[in-house]
């Protein structure tokens, strides 16, 4: 058994005050179950902590953690602008009808045609690389117009670095795209743009990519460039989850929105000095926003007892479904009240693999087949993240003011081979005349595949 903190089996017959079981009777197991209250809840939290101390501040909301059409339009409704780091982000962003200076285009790579697509829609572009900076150039001469970007910086700030993107801001790169942007003809300078990592419990962090982007900004405002418009401070907020190895957990432990604020926004503040304006703050959050008001229902399929007596208990829903079960240890609910022991089990998932494992030395009463259990902070990098391997991906729906919405359908087969292409020569069941058809490695005139008879 891990020596992880022991805590009670938490009962949930309800989410939002919709019983879990009528949830599984009307989707079927396993099932996304997302609480609109609770979306609403976070984002007006984090723009309350953060706005309250600095008012000149932008939310836009990392689509890439959780893009769920029905998600993302909450927070829109509530102020969120997109952060996007594909074409197909963007895309999307621009059929829910996100204005253009509402859209942050970051990531390594940023096709043609998609940057094009944001020059176009006035998207603020993060610069990643001197390649896309010289396809920005070239892009904008040909447009005839100037064309505002930030760039990307990466620092020394934890271990290990977060580096493979941007500029590195140590090494004098960071400098360098400044002084390229200054001399170029057709861009200019807009602002700094660092994300520091992710599920970032150590909110000094933020304080020092703080004063590096402010030194920055500084040093290329007295050369000629900018004013410097914005700072963004990327992502990296954490939920209530639990890492692995972590003892305490994570909804007890772990960084607030108002300890984030006051370390950014005082830091900000007490740093604005000589800048030529007073910037935007920026803010990227997926996980935090996200993670704690989605949870994955799953049924009870088996319980069996493994060598050395360990209890596995067998559910519908596997690690195709919460990849994050390898990196956090994600609470475990019951959906109705239980008497006797708690024992402790690996809570095993549906798939052929012995991987497929969702978590260790689970506390849980003595489930029995038809069970329900309810997987915590399952909102970050699942939906997302999710594949159809072995099983189709299973519906999501929202729960509204005690009502259910289907925000996605559960996969049929039909979705997953309607991309498949057959050679004519192939939609027979049997081979094409003139071709002889082995078994075994033999061909129908008796020899073997290597040359040899039997």
């Amino acid at each position: 058994m891990d020596d992880h903190y022991a805590r009670p089996v938490n009962v949930e017959p309800a989410i939002e005050g919709v019983p879990v079981q009528s949830i599984r009777a009307r989707f079927g197991s396993p099932v996304y179950v997302v609480s609109e209250a609770a979306l609403r809840r976070n984002y007006r939290a984090m723009a309350g902590a953060f706005r309250s101390r600095y008012p000149d501040t932008v939310i836009a909301y990392s689509y890439k953690t959780n893009y769920v059409p029905g998600i993302l339009r909450v927070f829109h409704q509530e102020g969120a602008h997109a952060e996007v780091v594909s074409q197909f982000e963007l895309e999307l962003a621009r059929s829910l009808g996100t204005p253009g200076e509402h859209i942050v285009f970051n990531g390594p790579h940023k096709p043609i045609d998609a940057l094009k697509a944001a020059i176009a829609l006035g998207a603020r572009i993060n610069v990643d690389s001197l390649e896309e900076l010289s396809d920005l150039q070239e892009l904008a001469r040909a447009a005839g117009r100037r064309v505002k970007v930030g760039i990307r910086v990466n620092m020394r700030l934890n271990d290990p670095p977060w580096d493979r993107f941007g500029f590195n801001l140590e090494a004098g790169q960071a400098l360098d795209a400044c002084r390229r942007i200054r001399a170029s003809s057709h861009l200019s300078l807009a602002g700094f743009h660092c994300h520091a990592g992710t599920f970032l419990t150590q909110v000094d962090i933020y304080e020092r990519v703080i004063a590096g982007l402010v030194t920055l900004a500084k040093t290329v405002e007295a050369n000629g460039c900018g004013p410097i418009e914005y700072f963004d401070l990327g992502g990296g907020y954490a939920s209530g989850n639990t890492p692995l190895g972590q003892l305490l957990p994570g909804d007890l432990t772990n960084p607030g929105y108002e300890q984030y604020a006051e370390a950014i926004c005082e830091t900000l503040k007490a740093n604005l000095r000589d800048l030529r304006r007073r910037p935007t703050l920026i803010l990227e959050p997926g996980r935090s926003l996200v993670d704690d008001p989605v949870s994955l229902l799953v049924s009870v399929v088996s319980v069996k007892t493994m060598l050395g007596g360990r209890k596995g208990v067998v559910v519908d829903g596997g690690v195709n479904l919460l990849s994050t079960a390898y990196y956090f240890r994600h609470g475990i609910n019951v959906a109705e009240e239980y008497d006797g022991p708690v024992e402790t089990a690996d809570l095993l998932g549906p798939l052929c693999m012995q991987v497929d494992v969702l978590g260790r030395d689970v506390p849980l009463p003595r489930v029995q087949r038809g069970a329900i259990l309810l997987v915590k902070h399952a909102g970050a990098y699942t939906i997302s993240n999710s594949m159809q391997f072995i099983h189709a991906r299973p519906p999501v729906v929202m729960v509204s003011d005690g009502r259910l919405h289907l925000l996605r359908r559960g996969e049929r087969t039909e979705d997953l081979t309607r991309l498949d292409e057959i050679p004519v020569h192939l939609r027979s069941a049997r081979p094409p005349s003139g071709r002889s058809a082995s078994r075994n490695g033999v061909s129908r005139n008796g020899a073997s595949r290597n040359g040899h008879g039997r």
